[in-house]
């Protein structure tokens, strides 16, 4: 496939109901693992694949090398990829969309985009939001990819108190309607894991709702039965892979 077919592709995957299933991954070698598994595309991890390079999450992963990252996956799988891009490294709408056109041009076909202020505090305000994601979205046209971006709220990872997300749902509704109007193609919920909230977002969406998988959600035939769209795992396989390696090494290390 050319990467418009990719996209295009991988646009198709996002049925609400009957989710596209992304097993996060952060470099060609677990692309490769991945693929061979039975995946129909891939996702990287923001977290993971700046761990895997010994930085913090939070762009603190030079993007020089996250776009390098991004080359090496799409030229040895070839699978839709989808990359956790954060906040664009770019509070700016021209700024974002330009770092995104690197993503595109390392063969990427969509990203992951949120709306919290790194580097600052809390979200941006829907409008400033829905500017940032219009501007990638015309950047996109005009390299006529149907680039997928899935638009991402951090409202609900924001607040660890559990028992405060029911209030939080309205304006979630709200930031995914005008993300949508701007040119979103999905809509991510990371932090919400509660099935009545999930699919009372899922049933006002008019994006495909993307849920990550953590301690205390939903399997995910529990999750499509909710409505979601798609389904991720975010850092949980970085993580699972780097305990078995401890236990491993330290499994030689012991003493005798």
């Amino acid at each position: 496939m050319n990467q418009n077919e990719k996209a295009q592709a991988f646009g198709a995957l996002h049925r609400k109901g009957d989710p596209v299933v992304l097993y996060n991954i952060w470099d060609a070698g677990t692309a490769k693992a991945v693929a061979d598994a039975g995946a129909k595309a891939l996702a990287t991890g923001s977290w993971s694949v700046a761990a895997a390079h010994g930085y913090a999450d939070g762009e603190k992963l030079p993007m020089s090398v996250l776009v390098e990252t991004a080359k090496s996956i799409t030229a040895a799988v070839d699978l839709p990829l989808s990359v956790d891009f954060e906040g664009a490294y770019s509070a700016e709408a021209e700024g974002a969309a330009a770092n995104v056109a690197k993503l595109v041009e390392a063969g990427a076909i969509g990203i992951n985009f949120e709306d919290q202020v790194l580097g600052g505090n809390g979200l941006y305000p829907i409008e400033r939001q829905a500017d940032r994601i219009s501007a990638i979205r015309a950047m996109a046209e005009g390299k006529g990819i149907p680039f997928f971006i899935n638009a991402r709220t951090d409202l609900f990872l924001a607040e660890s108190d559990l028992s405060k997300h029911a209030g939080l749902v309205d304006e979630a509704i709200e930031r995914g309607k005008a993300y949508a109007a701007a040119g979103g193609s999905g809509f991510f919920v990371p932090g919400l894991i509660d099935p009545a909230l999930i699919e009372k977002i899922c049933a006002a969406s008019p994006l495909p709702v993307n849920i990550m998988m953590r301690t205390g959600a939903p399997d995910v035939k529990a999750l499509a039965k909710l409505g979601v769209g798609r389904v991720s795992y975010g850092p949980g396989p970085y993580r699972s892979i780097m305990e078995k390696l401890k236990q491993d090494a330290a499994a030689i290390y012991s003493p005798l």
